[in-house]
């Protein structure tokens, strides 16, 4: 019993110092971020699951709670020394060097730790974070993954890459809340979305770091919110 109380202690410690750490980096950033939002009556549906990979366990958009948010992330990468194929493969092998590591652990069953498609991941924050998803594409220069039951969205989020000069990484996302619990949270706490924000423009960070060049002019944020 006091090894379970020690074990919540330090979890509870981790996510309290983890959560104070990301907020203070987020409200420090200098990255240049330009938003644009704009709200269609068109669904903007994510791909369609491709064949062969379970839907077992898959949140799919449809299931999930209020508005339909779809976002993208765009980042233009100048003096980048590794292609995009090198790029989002270096995502797929090590999740971690992209995301913020002090709160997010990611878990792969998979042990040579290159993310497959089939593959679930579990991208492990403390609290009601978690987020275990499916890869469902993982090809040259983009990398796909579906979010599972337990995780706090209903979607797809895509990464990729696109060679040229300068080099373009993206992340596209196409989520709902997974109920309407994570909707109410979600809508009266809106630090928290903007710290997950924040988390995709730290990826987008990393990726310029990763390939060896810098942000040309920050990150672009467009918005589109499809009511329910």
């Amino acid at each position: 019993m006091a090894r379970a109380r020690l074990s919540l202690g330090s979890l509870m410690w981790r996510w309290g110092l983890g959560m104070a750490l990301v907020t203070w980096r987020y409200v420090w950033s200098i990255t240049p971020l330009h938003r644009v939002q704009a709200r269609d009556s068109r669904p903007r549906r994510p791909p369609a699951v491709p064949a062969g990979v379970s839907t077992s366990g898959l949140q799919g958009s449809d299931t999930g709670s209020g508005p339909l948010f779809h976002r993208l992330f765009r980042a233009e990468i100048a003096g980048a020394r590794h292609d995009a194929a090198a790029l989002v493969d270096a995502l797929s092998s090590d999740f971690e060097r992209f995301v913020p590591r002090e709160v997010v652990r990611v878990h792969q069953a998979d042990s040579d730790g290159v993310a497959a498609v089939g593959d679930d991941l579990v991208v492990d924050m403390p609290g009601p974070w978690n987020g275990p998803v499916r890869v469902l594409v993982a090809e040259p220069g983009r990398l796909r993954l579906g979010t599972l039951e337990g995780h706090l969205e209903a979607g797809q989020i895509e990464f990729r890459a696109t060679d040229g000069d300068p080099l373009v990484f993206e992340i596209e996302v196409w989520a709902r809340a997974a109920d309407w619990k994570v909707r109410a949270l979600y809508t009266h706490l809106r630090l928290a979305k903007e710290i997950q924000l924040n988390m995709w423009v730290r990826v987008c960070g990393a990726a310029a770091r990763l390939a060896g060049g810098r942000l040309v002019d920050g990150v672009e944020i467009r918005t589109t919110t499809t009511p329910p």
